[in-house]
């Protein structure tokens, strides 16, 4: 009777573990330099985050149904390179009230993608030295995914609590204007991402206004540097540590 169970079991876990993969999603993601990525879900809706127009990086013309803009500095507001941008629907994290610029509280879906924005500064006086900035919590095809923008500072225990689970980490590392890479290391133990860590905003061969990603990245584990700019997450992978994987702009 033991061994007519065991089978049982046996046959229920691997129907399960068949019927897992056979039914996992693909997001993808594609970086095109500094905080400029799009992401891709399996339902074929693009989200584009942070666009710009930095010469060194080329020209970059993109599709999106979703684009997020995390705060107002010209390197990351370049509605332009949207191809379809008069079809877009475009969320500012941030709007001005009279001389003020205060947070855009958002909390909405949009073509199965869920968004909510969390407020944060890009410096570490509370904005004052170069204003607001928000982060973009989305849930994806069950992923949850959370772009930092220009996070200028560690954050607090309330802003954790209010950005909740993290996937899939998008975190700047370049430091000048952002966190560094010791500060980054800070923020993603605050955070604790399951399965990826993405980094931005930083210096690469070809546009090295900030500092490269080598501080961030050196003594940590699983570093896995990618030939290109794509990044395909299975919705089923579940590392047993989060990888930081290092997207190439090209």
């Amino acid at each position: 009777m033991l061994r007519y169970t065991m089978s049982f079991v046996v046959f229920v876990c691997v129907t399960a573990f068949a019927w897992a993969q056979e039914n996992a999603k693909t997001v993808t993601v594609r970086w095109h330099g500094q905080s400029f990525f799009e992401i891709q879900a399996s339902n074929g809706a693009r989200v584009v985050f942070d666009p710009h127009a930095i010469e060194a990086y080329g020209e970059r013309k993109v599709k999106a149904d979703l684009v997020l803009i995390s705060h107002f500095h010209n390197d990351h507001t370049q509605i332009g390179v949207i191809e379809n941008a008069r079809e877009a629907k475009i969320i500012f994290g941030l709007e001005a009230k009279g001389k003020e610029t205060e947070w855009r509280l958002v909390d909405s879906k949009f073509k199965g993608i869920r968004v909510r924005t969390v407020g944060t500064y890009h410096d570490t006086m509370k904005g004052l030295e170069r204003g607001k900035n928000t982060v973009f919590c989305l849930e994806i095809d069950g992923l949850r995914v959370v772009f930092l923008g220009d996070l200028g500072h560690i954050l607090t225990d309330d802003q954790v609590r209010e950005i909740g689970d993290v996937d899939v980490l998008f975190i700047p590392v370049g430091g000048i204007y952002t966190i560094n890479g010791a500060e980054a290391k800070k923020v993603v133990k605050q955070l604790k991402p399951r399965r990826y860590i993405i980094p931005m905003h930083y210096g690469t061969d070809v546009f090295d206004v900030v500092l490269p990603a080598t501080e961030f990245l050196e003594d940590q584990p699983n570093v896995k540097k990618l030939p290109t700019n794509k990044l395909e997450i299975k919705t089923d992978f579940k590392p047993k540590s989060p990888i930081i994987a290092v997207l190439n702009w090209k």
